[in-house]
């Protein structure tokens, strides 16, 4: 593949999925916002093969949608954009950091407020019903410790079945899982989303699931409302940001508040919906952090 913008421009690329290759409608503002400034985004699938990524000054890491899918084959990918020499963003130690879930542990151990949490290993055979009852916990979450977009996950409304048994012990058998409680603000008055570009603050919104279900992604039948979010959320998700392992192009903090805190729930750095339209000012946002990062107009070769 071969890319040949204007002189003075950066190339781009805007790493995808093979099942749908083409930029989101969201990412295609941003890469407008790109093109006014003289850059040239190109789509492309992150496992498409034969494809010269040293020919890119910065690959993008955006609609990634299977890599939770394929993890180590994923990783695999990163570290070779990564030997490659063109600037990978997010950073790769960052993509490798966030691919799992075990983040959230880590953000715990540094003091961020995260979701309680119940770590089961592969192979685990543990009393599901025992476990939430020592707790507390009425209604509770099951995921996959490499999960994204609700793959995989469901909500225990109250006592644990025996089908949550099999399926818990089903998912146990190749990989590691995690337990957290359902917390009600996620239904009212909803999960923030708090969007970042080059560390400082975008724009926000307010997610709700539809009636009778636990999952907020639009896809899913949720809604994501734009809104103003107190300053001290946006402080508290700034210090979130602040324990990642590397400075970010693009973040969004995911959480709900309780007690006038932020109580995270999810920390998305590799392919979240960054909701350009919420905000007019957004993707220019975005824009001006990558030039910042890459330094405008310059090839990779000679970005220090």
């Amino acid at each position: 593949m071969s890319v040949s913008p204007r002189p003075g421009s950066l190339r781009l690329a805007f790493a995808t999925w093979t099942r749908r290759p083409e930029l989101t409608a969201d990412d295609a503002r941003a890469a407008e916002a790109l093109g006014r400034r003289g850059h040239r985004v190109t789509p492309v699938p992150w496992d498409a093969r034969e494809v010269a990524w040293t020919a890119f000054d910065a690959v993008v890491v955006r609609s990634v949608w299977d890599y939770h899918l394929r993890p180590a084959e994923f990783l695999r990918w990163v570290g070779a954009v990564e030997a490659a020499g063109t600037p990978l963003l997010n950073p790769p130690v960052v993509l490798r950091w966030n691919h799992h879930k075990s983040y959230l542990r880590d953000l715990a151990d540094r003091g961020v407020e995260t979701v309680p949490t119940i770590w089961l290993p592969r192979g685990a055979s543990p009393d599901l019903a025992g476990l939430l009852a020592a707790r507390g916990w009425s209604e509770a979450v099951v995921k996959p410790a490499v999960s994204a977009s609700a793959h995989e996950t469901w909500v225990i409304p109250g006592a644990p079945t025996a089908d949550d048994q099999r399926r818990l012990g089903a998912l146990l058998e190749t990989r590691e899982a995690l337990v957290q409680p359902l917390l009600p603000e996620v239904r009212s008055p909803g999960e923030w989303s708090l969007v970042f570009f080059g560390g400082a603050f975008s724009h926000a919104l307010l997610k709700r699931p539809r009636p009778g279900d636990f999952r907020v992604q639009e896809e899913l039948g949720g809604r994501a409302d734009p809104v103003d979010p107190p300053p001290h959320l946006v402080a508290q998700a700034e210090r979130v940001l602040a324990a990642a392992p590397a400075p970010c192009l693009y973040a969004r903090v995911d959480g709900v508040e309780r007690a006038g805190r932020l109580v995270l729930m999810e920390l998305e750095l590799i392919e979240p919906v960054l909701y350009f339209g919420a905000a007019a000012a957004a993707p220019d946002r975005f824009a001006s952090a990558l030039g910042g990062l890459l330094g405008e107009g310059r090839s990779h070769s000679q970005i220090e």
